[in-house]
């Protein structure tokens, strides 16, 4: 896995600005998206370059969330952060429950199904309004994508320290 990305999370990318005084749109990439109100502070990180900003207000915009921080008070600041990232350190992350991971940890997990079969890596993780659909990739699936719906009776188990999910095909998956 690497370092693990310095510790970090991301939460949301940089979508563009909202308004004139310089708040930010984020499209974020967490699950809970309402945690963004729980923040005191984020880290703004764009061009590899972090900074940690103070969180002056958090509004919800229907996908996005609306970020105005006191660092940037002006559009044509906030602007040039268009493609950056909204980072929290690991520690602020919410502790996960049973059963729960970190959607960043699932990539390149080596994915086999509940005969032993193995399919692939996981490469792609689809958000689609009902459930998360994950894509698979590798000699298993004759390098095509196969996708895999993130659901309980799809996902049997996943095992980050092994690097390892086991999977039940519903019929027609393969089709």
């Amino acid at each position: 896995m690497g370092d693990k990305m310095d510790n970090y999370f991301e939460i949301g990318k940089i979508a563009g600005t909202h308004g004139i005084k310089g708040t930010l749109r984020i499209f974020p990439t967490t699950d809970e998206p309402d945690r963004f109100s729980l923040l005191k502070e984020v880290i703004v990180e764009y061009k590899n370059e972090k900074k940690v900003c103070k969180v002056n207000k958090v509004a919800y915009h229907k996908n996005f969330v609306l970020l105005t921080l006191d660092e940037y008070n002006d559009i044509n600041d906030a602007e040039k952060l268009k493609g950056g990232r909204i980072l929290i350190p690991a520690e602020k992350a919410l502790p996960l429950g049973k059963d729960e991971y970190y959607t960043r940890d699932l990539y390149d997990l080596d994915v086999y199904t509940v005969e032993g079969e193995y399919l692939g890596k996981l490469t792609e993780i689809y958000t689609t309004g009902a459930n998360d659909v994950y894509a698979v990739k590798g000699e298993g699936t004759g390098g095509k994508e196969l996708l895999i719906p993130a659901i309980k009776q799809c996902i049997i188990s996943v095992d980050i320290a092994e690097g390892k999910m086991t999977v039940s095909l519903m019929e027609g998956l393969r089709d």
